[in-house]
């Protein structure tokens, strides 16, 4: 479980596909590489990965099929960053939203405004997931915790601080980059509660 509240921006130093999977060794800049251990979890731009390795300055993660074939971690290259979340501890502050690192889907974005105090990020998604989306409800945009401004038909926006665009890869995205979206989990649950379509 995370908050979405990206504790650091790491490196991709080496990406190695195996079959179909990938091998990736991140080095972080921040999260100190000696506090980790083999097996825990790290959210990499919203998507859950266990550490199965540890070097002197990166660690280890392998994405299967089914983790490459919903995110955009397929495409990442070397020197490429990604957001970096360790998972909570009992006892952490909330500051986010209940993230699980499990991505629904991916959304491309269609358009950015720079306010000034505030980044506008307008991404475009199914409806299949724009259905769980609501207005000033939570989601995870590449693991961020974000606060939906407003929702339509085919996109929806979200505003971000200069602190979130300095301390995650947001700020560096351009017109038609796709990112990873987890959408709020109570949403999901309520539905098939409610005898929806969702298994």
């Amino acid at each position: 479980m995370f908050t979405g509240l990206v504790e650091d921006m790491g490196t991709v130093a080496r990406a190695d596909r195996r079959s179909d999977a990938l091998i990736l060794s991140i080095k972080p800049a921040r999260i100190p590489v000696g506090e980790l251990v083999i097996g825990e979890s790290v959210c990499h731009d919203g998507a859950c990965l266990t550490v199965t390795d540890i070097g002197r300055d990166a660690f280890t993660v392998l994405a299967g099929a089914e983790t490459l074939a919903r995110t955009t971690l397929g495409n990442l290259r070397v020197g490429k960053r990604v957001n970096l979340e360790r998972s909570m501890k009992v006892g952490d502050r909330l500051g986010g939203h209940w993230v699980t690192g499990h991505i629904d889907g991916t959304g491309e974005l269609a358009a950015r405004r720079d306010l000034g105090s505030n980044l506008v990020l307008v991404v475009r998604a199914v409806p299949a997931l724009l259905k769980y989306i609501v207005e000033k409800g939570s989601i995870a945009i590449a693991g961020v915790s974000l606060t939906v401004n407003a929702v339509d038909s085919e996109t929806f926006s979200v505003a971000i601080i200069p602190h979130t665009r300095d301390m995650t890869t947001l700020g560096d995205l351009a017109i038609g980059d796709r990112v990873n979206l987890e959408t709020d989990i109570l949403a999901k649950h309520v539905e098939k509660l409610l005898g929806g379509t969702r298994a």
